[in-house]
C-alpha cells in the first residue's frame, strides 16, 4: 500500500485511506463552516464581542481536544455568564444547542488529528493497537447514540434546571479527574492491552454517556476520558477515543436543536471559527504539558469555573 509523508511535530507516514479521510473530513468542515457563515452573515455581531467569542472559542476547544474533558463544560458556563453580564444575547434554550453546534467543528477537527496520531507508527506512544482503538470507540458510540436519540426525542427538561445539574455534574467530574490524577503513581506504565471488564464498562458508561449528552451536549466523552485516565491507558488513547465519541454524539444530535431551534448563527460563525483552529492545536498542547499536567490543568480549570457560576454568579 502506498502511504503518504505527512510533517508535523513528528514526521511520520499515513496509509492512503487514511489521509483521504482526513482529507474529506476537512471539506465537509469547511462546506459546514460556509453554511453557518452564510447563516450568520446578516446577524453578525460587532468586532470586539466577536474576537471575544472567537478567544474562548479556542480555549474551550483547546481544552476538550487535548483531554476529551471540558468542551461544553467549558462552553456552557461561558455562555450563560455572558448572556447574564449583558455582553451577548443568549436565552437558556439556546444555549445547549450552541453547544452542540459548536463542538461538531471543535471535536470533529481534534477527532481527524488524533486519527492521525494513532496511525504514526513512528511515535513512541500510538497507544493500543489501531484494532483495539476501534472496538474500544465503537462500543462506546453503540450504546451511547441510541441513549442519545431516544433521550432527545422524549424528554425535553428545563433549560434552567439542565444547567444546574450540568454545573453539579462537571464539578464532580472535576474533582474526581484531579484526585485520582494526584493520587496515581506518576512513573507508572501506561496500559496497553484491553480487557473484557472495559469493554463492559465502556458500554455502560456510553449508556449513561448518551443520556447526559442529550441534556447537557457532554457526558460520553467525559466519562470515558474519566475511564481511561483511570485505567492509565496512554494519553493518545484515552483523549482520542473520548475526542471521537463526542464528535459522532454531538454530530448524531445537533439536527434535533438545527430543527427545533432558532440559533444565533451571528455569533455561531465566530464560535465555530476558533474551535476548529483550537481542535486543531489542541493535539501538540497536549503533549507540551504531558498527561499528567494536562489531566490537572483540565480538572481544575472544570472545577473551579463550574464552582464559581453554581456558588457566586
Amino acid at each position: 500500500m502506498q502511504d503518504t509523508e505527512i510533517t508535523g511535530e513528528i514526521t511520520h507516514r499515513l496509509p492512503v485511506r487514511v489521509r483521504r479521510f482526513i482529507a474529506f473530513g476537512a471539506l465537509a468542515l469547511a462546506l459546514a463552516y460556509l453554511t453557518v457563515a452564510w447563516l450568520g452573515w446578516d446577524m453578525m455581531l460587532d468586532g470586539v464581542t466577536s474576537f471575544l467569542l472567537f478567544l474562548v472559542a479556542i480555549g474551550g476547544a483547546t481544552i476538550a481536544n487535548s483531554t476529551g474533558v471540558g468542551g461544553g463544560v467549558v462552553f456552557l458556563p461561558t455562555f450563560e455568564y455572558l448572556g447574564s453580564a449583558g455582553l451577548v444575547s443568549i436565552t437558556a434554550a439556546q444555549i445547549v444547542g450552541m453547544s452542540f453546534i459548536i463542538q461538531c467543528f471543535g471535536m470533529t477537527t481534534g477527532s481527524l488529528n488524533w486519527l492521525a496520531r494513532i496511525y504514526d507508527h513512528q511515535a513512541a506512544d500510538t497507544g493500543v493497537r489501531p484494532a483495539a482503538f476501534w472496538r474500544l470507540l465503537g462500543i462506546v458510540v453503540l450504546t451511547s447514540l441510541p441513549a442519545l436519540l431516544l433521550t432527545q426525542a422524549n424528554f425535553d427538561a428545563p433549560p434552567e434546571a439542565v444547567l444546574l445539574w450540568f454545573k453539579s455534574l462537571s464539578i464532580a467530574l472535576g474533582l474526581t479527574l484531579l484526585i485520582t490524577t494526584l493520587i496515581s503513581r506518576q512513573n507508572s506504565l501506561p496500559r496497553l492491552e484491553v480487557g473484557t471488564a472495559d469493554y463492559i464498562a465502556l458500554a455502560v458508561l456510553g449508556l449513561i454517556g448518551g443520556v447526559a449528552t442529550a441534556f447537557f451536549s457532554v457526558g460520553v466523552g467525559e466519562l470515558v476520558a474519566l475511564y481511561l485516565f483511570i485505567r492509565n491507558f496512554p494519553l493518545v488513547t484515552a483523549a482520542g477515543v473520548a475526542v471521537m465519541a463526542s464528535s459522532l454524539s454531538v454530530l448524531t444530535g445537533v439536527w434535533h436543536h438545527i430543527l427545533n431551534d432558532p440559533q444565533p448563527w451571528g455569533m455561531l460563525m465566530f464560535l465555530a471559527l476558533g474551535c476548529t483552529v483550537g481542535g486543531a492545536v489542541a493535539r501538540h498542547f497536549a503533549f507540551m504539558l504531558g498527561a499528567r499536567r494536562l489531566k490537572i490543568f483540565a480538572s481544575l480549570w472544570i472545577t473551579l469555573s463550574s464552582a464559581y457560576l453554581l456558588f457566586l454568579h
